[in-house]
Formats: structure tokens, sequence, C-alpha cells
């Protein structure tokens, strides 16, 4: 296979980190990969690392009249059978030629952007119904799970190991993340400490509720870290507080790391968690739900063990690389002829 997957991404984020895990995993499964990126000297010597020689251009706005004509001569020299875009600004991009053009979309984006491809993904499975309720036809619409990486015999972090409880949230300080949530619920959880590993534009509002809320003392703002297996392995539940989360990796990371998990009803987790069996889901915007939930899993230990060994099965049956790997090279080799 020779597939070039096109991705004008930001610095860190979800989407991104899966874009490199594909990457990555076709190139070790023997498959031919060009990465067409944003400029980024990280993800390209990270792309590099691998074999794979990426062609960064600028990916501009729509007034930028030399990325298509720059991706359309670095596919034509390529000649993949699959060209998949990652998210809107790709796509606006993606020229036609020989070759079948894919949107792979990790939310409910703009489909005008979309208009050069012949088959979209979601990674959920309530983006692909979504997709078809929008007018794409079903045989054009897909569902294709993320992976990540295994944490299940990760060392946990050596800066994360407090005499109490230890919340985790994960992910960018932004209101979407619902972190404020987190921490309103932390009055009503006296025992527990709440690390949150991120940056972003909320970080000093945030800091200034903790303090409102008298537990300033309590909430570790931990910066953006590489090392997310780690946390997970200190953390004695990870918590969702997403108000918008259209998948939820870090729902399946901690599964993967074999910790229970207690998350808001976003869609994505919605979607992903069955509620009692490998996970909890609670209201939105609610702060003493979602501290009635983690304190039912602080304090029954045989329930915590329960949640997490099922969303490890989850993990290993579903969410591992081998086989969502598998369903990508599936699905690329059929739309390919």
């Amino acid at each position: 296979m020779r597939v070039a997957h096109v991705m004008a991404g930001a610095v860190h984020g979800g989407a991104e980190l899966f874009y490199e895990r594909l990457c990555l995993a076709q190139a070790r499964a023997g498959d031919e990969v060009l990465p067409v990126i944003r400029r980024n000297p990280a993800r390209a010597d990270l792309l590099r690392g691998a074999g794979m020689v990426p062609v960064e251009l600028s990916f501009g706005t729509a007034l930028d009249l030399l990325t298509r004509p720059r991706i359309a001569r670095a596919l034509r020299a390529f000649a993949p059978r699959v060209a998949v875009a990652w998210m809107s600004r790709a796509a606006m991009h993606l020229p036609r030629g020989d070759w079948v053009n894919v949107g792979r979309l990790g939310g409910y984006y703009d489909l005008r952007y979309y208009k050069s491809c012949e088959h979209l993904v979601g990674n959920t499975r309530g983006i692909a119904a979504w997709l078809r309720r929008e007018g794409w036809p079903a045989e054009r619409t897909h569902y294709l799970p993320n992976f990540v990486n295994d944490f299940g015999a990760t060392p946990p972090a050596a800066d994360l190991r407090p005499s109490r409880p230890l919340l985790l949230g994960l992910g960018r300080l932004h209101a979407d993340k619902g972190f404020d949530t987190a921490i309103r619920a932390l009055p009503r959880l006296p025992g527990a400490v709440l690390a949150i590993a991120g940056t972003g534009p909320e970080e000093a509002n945030l800091r200034a509720l903790a303090a409102r809320e008298g537990v300033a003392d309590r909430v570790n703002f931990l910066g953006w870290r590489t090392d997310a297996g780690a946390l997970l392995r200190a953390a004695d539940v990870f918590v969702c507080s997403s108000r918008v989360e259209p998948l939820g990796n870090m729902v399946i990371e901690a599964w993967s790391a074999q910790r229970p998990v207690v998350a808001v009803a976003a869609d994505g987790p919605a979607e992903l968690i069955q509620d009692g069996a490998d996970g909890l889901i609670v209201p939105h915007e609610d702060p003493a739900a979602l501290a009635d939930g983690i304190a039912r899993v602080l304090d029954d230990a045989p329930l915590a063990a329960r949640l997490a060994a099922a969303g490890r099965a989850r993990f290993e049956g579903e969410f591992a690389e081998a086989t969502v790997l598998a369903q990508w090279r599936q699905f690329l080799a059929t739309v390919s002829h």
C-alpha cells in the first residue's frame, strides 16, 4: 500500500498524536507512507526516524495559493493509491488526482471542506452516523477507531505518588475540557488531589477558580507532559470532565493503563463507556454528580478493580494497535480498488 497522510495539525493534540501513531504503525507494517504536514521540526524528525520523508508546508487559510499545488506536486511524485486528509484545513487543500481521496474526521466538522473526498471516515460511530444524516452515502462513510499506546506495563510517574488519592485529568486547558467542573467537585472530595496535565488559555482562570474553591493546595497543574502512561499508572481515578469530546482518546488511554474512569456524558465518552461496566458516566455541568461518581470508585476497591479490568479488556479487544491497524489497512486496500 502506498498512502499519503495529509495533516495541517497543531503542535499538540489527540488527532495529531494519532496521526503520528498511524503513520509509524503503517511504516512498521511495510506500507509506503508519505506524511504531508504543517511545518513542525519535532514531528518531522519523528517521522524521518521511522524512514519516512515528510513534506512540510505552510497550510495557510483559503488565501494560501501555494500549499495546494505543492501538495499536488508531492502526491504526483509519490503516486499514492490513497490520500487521507486529516481535519478540515488539510481537506480544503487536498487536490484530486490519480488516487482516492479520503477525509478523516475526529469531530463534527464543516463538510464544505471535504468536496474533494470520495470517502469519509469518522473515528466514532456517532460521527459516522452524523455523516450519513448529513447526506453522505452509507457506502462512502466509514467508522475506524483510534488506537493508543499500551500502557499496561508502564512504571508510574515518580513525581506523582501522594499519600492521598490521586485524580488525573489530561488535555488542553480549554473550556471544552471542563476542568472547572473537576475543580468544583474537589471540595466534596476532601481526601483527594487533582493533577491536571496540559497547557492552554484557561490556565489562569482555572488557578483562580481553585483558589476561590479553597482547593489550590490540592490542584497540581503539571503543564504539558509526554508521559501520559506514567501519569495514568500513578493515578487512582482518571477523570474525563470534558463538555465537548467527540471521541476521548484519554478514556482509551486510561483503559490501556488499567485505571478506573469517571467521565462526564460528552458524546465520545458516552459512546465508549458502558456505564457501570467499564467506567462511570455522570451528567453535564454537575460537580456534585462528578464528585459522587469519583467517591464511589475511591470508596469501593472491588468496584475500582472491576472497572479497571473491564476497561483493559476493552482496550485489548478494540483499541490496541494491531487490531486497529488491521482495520485501517483493510479499509485502504478496499477503497483503493
